[in-house]
């Protein structure tokens, strides 16, 4: 089967896979977050948190739990790897480095998984397990909680209650997340994913050499990273390394479990603002974007320039040999479209134009699908923006669900997109006044410019990959790339809840014959064009020095 074939048969059978979840995942999500009745296992975990979940919060009482929660969680995270010497089950790793562990501890707890270590010599199986698997399923219980508020605000009228962040928090981990990650651990045992509490196991080789082999329990984080749109992982080869993603139909289930949770909240936002064919206007401004992603993706890295990637019809280098280029090169869209940062492949050896593309994604503000929760609400916003636009093109004051889109709206929607374009750029363009950041790039060409960009990108947007090439591990971006992760990762949903709690208060504006319709494929249309225009006129420039000009050399 050629290339070309095997990436098409891959998306097809995706598609079908994610729509025939679509509809139950979605209505299940929506259950667990608008039932008023509170089961016995929540109600024990409520009481050991002394909170009381009937009391909803305004959107400044949510922002704070949100923040208090995500503070501890990097403290006890970051006090973990420090101990880790002294642990059981330390795998003999001492205490992790303080900057290591703080960047490691702001990215897991910010859904960014970045590392800029390598798993299988740095981290033993307790804090694998107790410290970073944790925090992959309380960061993508945070995103949700944060999209459900978003949501509630849209359904809402005059009240400042958009929910309870510690109820939401404790009903999508033990509803949602646990569930499917358990479903997910088992299937990848099944397909022969390690899973087990050894350190190193010793081996002989067929050439009878003596090899050491890492364990762990690999198959549980490796299903809670994806399904969570986490990242990171237990050994530096991620998803290409044979114990986390053995064959190709184990890799097929990876990148479904890191697409089915984001494409199923617009079924969820459907149902809660009473209209499921928003939902579906959603849905469908997610898969175009999506679509036309992969298929550039697999279009340069199958058609390539060169000798070499032309003499075998495709680009190879970095390409696991189990996968080829089309399953590396849908995994790879996935990763970038959500904030996921798992890959199977190294992006660093894609071709000029197709890592491009990827960076591009993430740029994007990775909303097709993006990540748990924060591509559903990262995708609202721009909804939130394009109806603006297109108030001021008829001349009317703009309507979004029967909400008016006024100056304070418009400002927390500009805001929240004016966050990562600076973190981003501010972040380039501060190490690259420092001459010894220089040689954590392989090269000071463009290509040097495209990884230092890719890992700003990354960071800020939260997703966690990176160009392989790149050496992250230094005190400068250990500091300056947390810093990104941190503030790319709260700045916005504060921005998003306050703007959560400014529509919750409006009373409903009536539909009139004038009102623009919202769920016709104009509007989705106009999203989309949103969506590539925000992003190409801010970050053209620093593309067409990189990427672009390592492509057109």
């Amino acid at each position: 089967m050629g290339e070309t074939t095997a990436g098409v048969v891959f998306i097809a059978a995706m598609i079908a896979a994610l729509a025939a979840s679509h509809g139950p995942l979605g209505d299940h999500i929506h259950r667990v977050l608008t039932r008023e009745r509170h089961y016995k296992a929540e109600r024990g975990l409520y009481r050991a948190m002394g909170v009381r979940p009937g009391e909803e919060q305004h959107w400044a009482g949510y922002a704070r739990s949100v923040l208090a929660f995500s503070a501890l969680s990097v403290l006890a995270l970051y006090l973990l790897q420090r101990a880790q010497g002294s642990l059981p089950l330390s795998n003999g790793f001492t205490g992790v480095e303080p900057g290591l562990a703080w960047n490691t501890a702001v990215s897991f707890t910010a859904n960014t998984n970045w590392q800029a270590y390598s798993g299988e010599s740095t981290m033993g199986v307790l804090v694998q397990t107790a410290g970073l698997s944790v925090q992959n399923f309380a960061s993508a219980a945070v995103g949700i909680a944060v999209a459900a508020a978003l949501m509630r605000g849209f359904a809402r009228k005059t009240t400042d209650a958009l929910g309870n962040f510690w109820a939401d928090l404790t009903r999508i981990t033990l509803w949602v997340l646990l569930p499917i990650a358990f479903v997910g651990a088992v299937v990848l045992v099944a397909g022969g994913a390690v899973q087990n509490l050894t350190a190193f196991t010793g081996a002989t080789t067929a050439a009878g050499d003596a090899q050491t082999l890492p364990g762990g329990l690999v198959a549980s984080q490796e299903a809670i990273k994806n399904l969570g749109t986490n990242g990171g992982g237990p050994f530096n080869a991620n998803a290409a390394h044979p114990f986390e993603n053995p064959s190709g139909w184990t890799n097929f289930i990876l990148v479904y479990l890191i697409l089915v949770v984001p494409f199923s909240m617009p079924r969820v936002f459907g149902r809660m603002v009473g209209d499921r064919r928003q939902g579906r206007a959603v849905a469908a401004a997610m898969a175009v974007i999506a679509l036309v992603s992969t298929g550039l993706v697999l279009g340069f890295e199958s058609f390539a320039n060169g000798t070499v990637p032309q003499a075998v019809a495709a680009a190879m280098e970095g390409k696991e040999v189990r996968f080829g280029v089309a399953d590396s090169g849908v995994f790879a869209a996935a990763t970038t479209l959500t904030s996921t940062g798992s890959v199977n492949s190294f992006h660093d050896s894609y071709t000029s134009f197709g890592g491009g593309v990827l960076m591009l994604n993430m740029m994007l503000g990775e909303v097709a699908s993006g990540g748990v929760g924060a591509g559903l609400y990262g995708l609202l916003v721009l909804a939130v923006v394009t109806v603006f636009i297109a108030g001021l093109m008829v001349g009317r004051t703009p309507e979004y669900l029967g909400k008016k889109i006024g100056g304070r709206e418009i400002k927390l929607a500009g805001l929240y997109f004016l966050v990562t374009p600076a973190l981003v750029l501010i972040g380039l363009a501060a190490s690259l006044a420092v001459p010894a950041n220089l040689e954590s790039m392989q090269d000071a060409g463009p290509h040097g410019l495209s990884e230092l960009l890719y890992a700003f990108t990354s960071a800020s947007n939260n997703n966690g990959s990176a160009f392989a090439g790149f050496g992250a591990d230094t005190p400068w971006f250990n500091t300056a790339l947390g810093l990104c992760m941190l503030f790319g990762r709260f700045l916005p949903i504060i921005l998003v809840l306050a703007l959560a709690g400014s529509l919750a208060r409006q009373r409903p504006v009536p539909a009139t014959a004038g009102t623009f319709p919202t769920h016709r494929p104009l509007f989705v249309g106009m999203v989309v064009g949103v969506t590539v225009v925000l992003v190409a006129l801010t970050f053209l420039p620093v593309l067409a020095l990189g990427p672009l000009a390592d492509g057109l050399q």
